[in-house]
């Protein structure tokens, strides 16, 4: 494997010193090896750059088994591996769907590399699904959240099953504890890139912001206005809560996407695609949304709710100023609530000016292309149907994604009643689709 040209695809340059310093623990010894890095430092690249390696192409068999807490990391880290264009073949599976579908997909693609979250493996793994005597290679990302008690007996038994197992790889963006003897570590080396003296990132510029009211919405509506066009997610601590800001900032004229574990999965997955590929500016959000999430260019956090402990405060925080990138954290403090010590220093007061913009505009919009893989279309294909037919320069064409019926793609907002009319009727590659605005 090229990494040079791995990272050019993934639009990088080098690697960062952890990258570096876990590809040479992996690489030049046996040992198992656990990973304390900041999040947004890049460890899903740090692992798959020196393991993908290990693996042998020509072999059809499942030889490496990536275990995450949830499903958005599993299509996050499957999505990366693909994009890096290494020759092998991937697949992500994880509960709210039906476990048959996934078994139809799985015989389609062979995968050799499985990222899974722990109960779905399980099932796969006891329906006779999946054949683990090849598995060599175990990767527990986010190992702090898979080995929580909550996790422990699903964990117990994913470890029972990989018997053939030979090297282990454990990451977390928080300090470990103790790791479970179930999980047969044995000589392990540990990268640790952790500042202990640091909560958060120096990259991040920390500020209060002093609501008059108990009731923060309309303080946090003009720090929004302030913000301007730049992505902020506003997290919250009750789903109930993130609905009713959702629908209050909507009032005001923002665009926003709401993201909550009550979501319909159809629905977590347009809000996220909505956000990431810049069709709303705004994402209101409670903590599930602070992990396993890589969307980049998230310039700020608004913690609306205080966050409920250190731990949470740093995940939260850990979505702006990734890799190499700077971001702002804000906390809206209403007159009796107090900062929570572990938040370290302050930049300062964040005063927001008396004279307001309006509420930007997206600069995307995201439209619904009624075909996809199993129709043979491809992401160049929609290019040149936005192009040719739309109207659309290919510069005013963003993030597109092709699933097996339907398709995503963003273009520029001011253009979306032009494409609209353009493609009413028409066909794409021969065959006639329907084209839609995702709302």
């Amino acid at each position: 494997m090229d990494i040079g040209k791995v990272l050019t695809k993934l639009g990088f340059s080098q690697l960062n010193e952890m990258q570096q310093a876990v590809g040479k623990a992996i690489a030049d010894s046996d040992r198992d090896v656990v990973v304390l890095s900041p999040t947004g430092s890049g460890k899903t690249l740090a692992y798959l750059l020196p393991l993908l390696q290990c693996l042998d192409a020509g072999n059809d068999a499942l030889q490496m088994v990536v275990i995450v807490p949830g499903r958005e990391l599993a299509l996050q880290s499957v999505t990366v591996m693909r994009d890096m264009g290494c020759g092998l073949r991937a697949m992500s599976v994880y509960g709210g769907r039906p476990a048959m579908d996934e078994h139809r997909e799985m015989r389609r693609i062979r995968p050799q590399v499985l990222f899974a979250t722990p109960g779905r493996l399980n099932d796969h793994i006891e329906k006779g699904n999946v054949d683990t005597a090849g598995v060599a290679f175990l990767v527990i990302d986010e190992f702090d959240k898979c080995l929580a008690m909550g996790f422990h007996d699903e964990m117990r038994k994913v470890m029972d099953y990989l018997t053939a197992v030979r090297r282990r790889v454990l990451l977390s963006a928080t300090n470990a504890d103790t790791i479970p003897h179930f999980v047969n570590m044995r000589h392990t080396e540990w990268v640790d890139f952790l500042d202990k003296s640091q909560v958060v990132t120096r990259r991040v510029s920390v500020y209060v912001v002093n609501s008059p009211e108990k009731d923060k919405l309309h303080t946090l509506a003009r720090l929004l206005r302030e913000l301007g066009e730049a992505s902020s997610i506003v997290f919250l601590n009750f789903r109930d809560s993130v609905e009713r800001t959702d629908q209050f900032l909507r009032q005001q004229g923002f665009t926003t996407s709401a993201f909550h574990g009550g979501l319909a999965q159809e629905e977590r997955e347009e809000a996220l695609y909505r956000f990431s590929n810049g069709s709303a500016n705004v994402l209101v959000a409670t903590d599930l949304a602070s992990r396993g999430l890589d969307i980049p260019d998230v310039a700020n956090i608004i913690h609306y709710h205080l966050p409920l402990g250190q731990e949470e405060y740093v995940h939260r925080v850990g979505r702006t100023a990734r890799w190499q990138a700077l971001g702002a954290a804000y906390f809206i403090l209403s007159p009796e609530e107090t900062l929570p010590d572990y938040v370290g220093e302050v930049t300062d007061e964040h005063v927001i000016p008396d004279t307001l913009p309006m509420p930007a505009s997206p600069r995307m919009a995201t439209v619904y292309i009624g075909k996809g893989k199993k129709d043979k279309i491809s992401k160049g294909d929609i290019v040149g149907f936005l192009c040719k037919i739309g109207g659309l320069d290919k510069t005013e064409v963003g993030r597109i994604d092709v699933y097996d019926r339907y398709a995503y793609a963003a273009v520029a907002r001011e253009r979306l009643p032009m494409v609209l009319e353009n493609t009413k009727g028409q066909k794409i590659k021969g065959i006639r689709t329907v084209v839609e605005p995702l709302r």
